[in-house]
């Protein structure tokens, strides 16, 4: 909690749920952090050292100018301070160790290098992004196509779904007047037998009558054929008897 209140400062603390995992977890987040400031101090630390190092090498060097060649930042001028002030800055920019020709050029080449390095890995990157981009785009058009066919399919399934309903709605009126009818056929038969009806003309017994003479008709059409053959005979026996004794002698 102390730790907590020093991260945050005059911010209140988010409330969290205080068990033994958030608690151990929150103790590791802080020994680390500790660690890392610890870190960073020691950093701090090292960097202020080196430049009191590079303080007093300069004033080191600048007494041995002044003393030596009377040379010093005052007595420059203007241009030849710029020129200085260049090639500080170049040198720390190429982290150079010393300010020679030949650390100037190894520096320059190494960047040179990187550079080149940098530019073919950019036209890699650049290769491998128009390579993407295609398919990127290509996949869009897919996916825009199959939107589409999506869009078509489900309009068709809710076209299809209303004439199912439609059909449905129409079968069970059909039904319904199906059963309907029939309960009206059964009541007018019911009402017709109680006033006297004859069974045999009831649509159930007219059916019944229908199918027997049917089969009746079925039945003599072989007779009729076989009678077809004795209706050419005169209506005389002796008459009869000569026409079929012609018959048998003309065949």
């Amino acid at each position: 909690t102390s730790w907590l209140k020093k991260i945050y400062g005059d911010v209140p603390i988010p409330d969290y749920e205080v068990n033994e995992r958030t608690v151990d977890i929150l103790h590791e987040v802080m020994e680390c952090s500790e660690e890392r400031d610890k870190d960073i101090m020691l950093l701090i630390e090292d960097m202020k050292d080196q430049a009191a190092k590079y303080e007093a090498e300069s004033e080191y060097w600048q007494d041995i100018l002044q003393e030596s060649v009377g040379l010093s930042v005052d007595v420059l001028s203007q241009e030849a301070t710029a020129d200085l002030t260049d090639l500080v800055e170049s040198a720390l920019e190429l982290e150079v160790e010393d300010v020679s020709l030949i650390s100037f050029y190894r520096a320059i080449n190494y960047m040179s290098s990187e550079l080149y390095k940098t530019k073919s890995k950019n036209e890699d990157m650049e290769l491998k992004l128009r390579t993407l981009t295609k398919k990127l785009t290509s996949a869009l058009t897919l996916e825009k196509q199959l939107e589409e066919e999506i869009k078509k399919l489900n309009e068709s399934q809710e076209a299809e779904k209303a004439k199912a309903e439609i059909r449905s709605k129409n079968l069970k009126f059909l039904e319904d007047k199906s059963k309907d009818l029939k309960i009206r056929i059964s009541d007018a038969e019911d009402e017709l037998v109680a006033v006297g009806l004859d069974q045999s003309l009831t649509h159930e017994a007219l059916m019944k009558s229908s199918e027997e003479l049917a089969a009746l008709l079925k039945e003599i059409e072989p007779l009729k054929k076989e009678c077809a053959s004795y209706h050419d005979l005169p209506l005389s026996i002796p008459l009869a008897r000569v026409k079929v004794e012609e018959a048998k002698k003309e065949l």
